[in-house]
């Protein structure tokens, strides 16, 4: 190897453009149904992990992975203990206060610059800033690989406050709107060379994550924290990431901060360029004048499953549960299914005014804290399979046998279909079935009243009757402008002018 080994990715470069970054991977979680709290669920899902090494992807070294991940519950007990041995503080009572892990730059001055505007930003969101811990690690434990080690970033751990009288949603939205203007002043700032080495994994009172340009077998033994006794969960969920015909880095490792991918986003353009036509109208009053402060929802520099996860956590914190923002990304297909009930089918007709689906093939694993699932979009082609044995754990991953039991321990199994959604309840303590999610959610509201209300459709549009001529003196020039020619006027934009397609 000559020269040093690049810590950003490249832009467009030969046949490669950066807006074309998908994954083909391994995804899967292990959770307690009952909310019962255990380090043996961190193990367990590492094993989990282990298993699907196949489905992830290595560099030009072996030890050298594309990614891996681990999304826990927020250990309360092993936090409260490295708060106050490391950080000589004592954190607030569960759900007063929020951490994450951190990606930061390996320049100490721009390292500084970026905890110091983090700080600055949590005290103009009325939070109190608690202090940043560094996350142990260990490199040669782990066993890692020399294009890994060289673009690691700094790894360090924050923890927020609540304000007064905070908590809750409004905690999280808060934590959200911090996160997205840190992100966007931090990644964009051009006189940091090692800007996009910022990057927060995540920043919340519910979940935590662990994740880098890592092997499956690499996870534990380069997080200590991992293995600690104390750190226990209800739920686990990792991933195995193999990206397909794009670069590595650290910050694309998944889990995401609400979901896991397995697959390709094919309608991605699309969907990113009516996410940001979008951003003009979108009104609520949970943000208000700060709701611009969290465009672009899409952030740079994501791979699909990235982008995915930043709509999916937009439309999460802006009212909506995470169920129904998964139905309205993934939908069933619903336009010709005469068989389906007319509360869904009205729920899945309005929605779609509103956004587009994000068409795979893909299986998205989800949580939040309190319920976890997994869907499968509407054309079904990544497998997915479960299991829940008598002691109340529950495993979904790509494939089956990806954590083994003796068969009489187990009381359900089964696989994800296309279009429908399974899901737990961590605080119910139950599995909840795709009918019941779907007539929960589809007769919330009068759907299909507004609807039939509120939809035009254009052949009822009354017809025009001054039939407006072009400007030839100027019709060029805007052709030009628009980066048309001549062949694809005569060829393209009249055939499709003329046949109305």
């Amino acid at each position: 190897m000559t020269g040093p080994i690049e810590k950003t990715n490249p832009g467009p470069y030969g046949l490669y453009s950066p807006d074309q970054e998908r994954d083909g991977c391994g995804v899967g979680f292990v959770a307690h149904i009952k909310g019962e709290r255990s380090h043996q669920i961190v193990l367990d899902a590492d094993q989990v992990l282990r298993n699907m090494d196949h489905r992830g992807a290595r560099g030009c070294e072996p030890n050298t992975g594309d990614g891996a991940g681990i999304l826990t519950a927020l250990p309360h007990e092993f936090l409260a203990r490295v708060a106050r041995d490391d950080l000589n503080t004592q954190l607030p009572e569960p759900g007063k206060f929020a951490a994450g892990v951190v990606f930061l730059p390996n320049n100490p001055e721009q390292r500084e610059r970026c905890k110091k505007a983090v700080a600055e930003i949590c005290a103009e969101e009325g939070q109190e800033f608690v202090g940043w811990r560094e996350v142990p690690t260990d490199a040669a434990e782990a066993d890692l690989g020399p294009t890994a080690s060289a673009a690691a970033p700094c790894i360090e751990q924050l923890f927020v406050a609540a304000g007064p009288g905070l908590a809750g949603d409004a905690f999280e939205r808060k934590l959200y709107l911090i996160r997205k203007r840190a992100s966007h002043l931090l990644r964009n700032d051009w006189k940091m060379s090692e800007a996009k080495a910022f990057y927060i994994c995540s920043l919340s009172t519910k979940v935590l994550i662990y994740k880098g340009m890592l092997t499956p077998d690499q996870l534990l033994p380069f997080f200590p924290d991992l293995t600690d006794p104390d750190y226990t969960t209800h739920l686990a969920m990792v991933h195995s990431r193999f990206s397909t015909n794009t670069f590595p880095s650290w910050d694309r490792a998944q889990p995401n901060r609400f979901m896991s991918h397995n697959g390709e986003i094919n309608t991605l353009r699309g969907n990113v360029n009516w996410m940001r036509a979008r951003e003009g109208v979108v009104q609520t009053d949970l943000f208000g004048d700060s709701i611009s402060r969290l465009f672009p929802v899409v952030e740079p520099d994501c791979s699909d499953s990235g982008v995915f996860d930043n709509v999916l956590e937009f439309l999460l914190m802006t009212g909506r549960t995470l169920q129904a923002a998964i139905m309205m990304m993934v939908p069933e297909a619903w336009q010709k299914q005469e068989s389906m009930a007319a509360n869904k089918r009205a729920f899945y007709e309005f929605h779609s005014c509103l956004i587009e689906p994000w068409d795979g093939p893909a299986s998205v694993a989800f949580t939040d804290g309190k319920i976890i699932g997994a869907t499968l979009d509407r054309n079904g082609l990544r497998p997915s399979r479960y299991s829940l044995t008598k002691d109340n754990i529950l495993v979904m991953a790509s494939e089956q046998g990806a954590l083994e039991f003796p068969t009489d321990e187990i009381v359900l199994k089964g696989r994800l279909q296309p279009g429908r959604m399974f899901l737990a309840d961590l605080e119910e303590g139950r599995i909840i079935s795709d009918e019941e999610i779907k007539e929960r959610l589809s007769t919330a509201h009068p759907y299909r009243e507004w609807v039939e209300s509120q939809k035009i459709d254009l052949d009822d549009l009354p017809l025009n009757d001054e039939i407006r001529q072009p400007n030839h003196a100027t019709i060029l020039q805007r052709q030009k402008s628009y980066g048309y020619s001549q062949e694809d006027m005569k060829m393209i934009l009249t055939p499709m002018a003329n046949e109305a397609y």
